[in-house]
């Protein structure tokens, strides 16, 4: 079963052009803009412009454009922003959280990427 989409969440108001947005890019299937709470020197989020909830969700009902357009965008996003190694760049971390447990905030699918300095360890050993 398939969880339902909140449309009065900030990234679809976003996408509406309800509430502005810093983008950085886009294309025809997703759109990237500056975090307003950045947790990195570059954190930006990429979103797809179709209505998925989650990850799994998009990886699962996305059609096959709209899965490679929005990779396409976060590979284009992190040589624009000069973090891709295949530029010359750092390196970078992208961040999906998913549901409860995954401390999602927003019911839309999102993607964190972020950079530009050495972001440390993502999890420390138990």
């Amino acid at each position: 079963m398939r969880a339902a989409y909140d449309d009065q969440n900030i990234f679809a108001r976003i996408l509406r052009g309800e509430i502005p947005s810093d983008r950085v890019a886009e294309n025809d299937h997703a759109i990237a803009f500056r975090d307003i709470r950045p947790q990195a020197q570059v954190h930006l989020l990429v979103i797809p412009k179709g209505a998925y909830v989650s990850y799994d969700d998009f990886a699962a009902n996305a059609s096959d454009a709209e899965i490679v357009g929005f990779n396409r965008l976060v590979a284009q996003v992190a040589r624009d922003q000069g973090l891709s190694l295949a530029e010359g760049g750092k390196g970078f971390r992208a961040i999906t959280n998913s549901g409860e447990h995954g401390v999602q905030e927003v019911p839309h699918f999102h993607l964190h990427l972020m950079g530009g300095h050495d972001m440390g360890r993502m999890v420390s050993p138990r």
